[in-house]
């Protein structure tokens, strides 16, 4: 895998956008392979709506957003309503997000992100562009990158270094049982922010439990903060996530 950009594919264009897609993209499908079953990817025809590469082994679609010089907290996105309906629809691809050198044109960190790590609670509705513009009323869409727990982010590269497809491959089977878990997702996805947020490998449940006033503004609806992270937990802890060492006491084995 190599991290430079291939400038020439971008002599025939005068916009920087264009010539960053156009060398993103020619990056990605030379130097990339399909997280799921590690083959190679092909570039859809110009102007898909949904995905910019496919595997034809196991047919995973990915989507590739690009963004100069550092990742950030936000990824700029189509529009929002576009996006809400991907999410609860079978066709929402993967996202491989590239962070480049503006200077050198160099990689300095490729990710994937799982499909199943989407949920609305990571989109964040930008405001309706202005009577004046072009598109008056047009509203657009972020993606908010810190809402996303770590597993979910999983590194091709990282600052500069390539990691090995092994570890790519494995991290991307650690967390497909969330497909199945459509309905609970969005509060397995909050059990892990707040597993993730002790910091520890190794914690007790009390300090799952200090996140109730938050999880409690987020679901003004639910008296069962508690009982409802305890369950998560426990289905963490079956498929793989985590491990029950004592009573309240849990490890996290990825």
């Amino acid at each position: 895998m190599q991290t430079a950009f291939d400038l020439k594919l971008a002599k025939e264009y005068a916009s920087p956008s264009q010539k960053i897609k156009v060398m993103s993209e020619g990056w990605v499908g030379e130097n990339s392979f399909c997280p799921a079953c590690g083959s190679t990817i092909a570039h859809f025809e110009n102007n898909r709506p949904v995905a910019d590469f496919y595997c034809g082994s196991c047919k995973e679609e990915y989507e590739l957003k690009s963004k100069k010089n550092s990742m950030g907290k936000k990824i700029l996105d189509g529009a929002y309503r576009t996006m809400i309906e991907r999410l609860q629809s079978n066709n929402n691809p993967n996202f491989f997000l590239l962070n480049y050198n503006s200077k050198n044109f160099a990689v300095i960190n490729f990710i994937v992100i799982p499909k199943h790590f989407f949920v609305p609670e990571i989109i964040e509705r930008r405001e309706p562009l202005s009577q004046t513009a072009r598109r008056a009323g047009w509203i657009g869409c972020n993606i908010i990158l810190q809402n996303i727990p770590q597993t979910g982010k999983i590194s091709y590269i990282k600052n500069g270094k390539i990691e090995n497809k092994k570890e790519v491959l494995s991290n991307w089977q650690k967390t497909l049982f969330l497909r199945r878990e459509k309905k609970k997702r969005g509060w397995i996805l909050d059990a892990m922010r707040c597993v993730e947020k002790i910091g520890k490998r190794e914690f007790f449940l009390d300090e799952v439990y200090a996140f109730e006033k938050e999880l409690q503004i987020k679901y003004p609806g639910n008296n069962f903060i508690k009982d409802k992270l305890r369950q998560q937990l426990q289905l963490l802890r079956d498929e793989g996530y985590l491990e029950f060492v004592s009573r309240g006491r849990y490890r996290l084995t990825i």
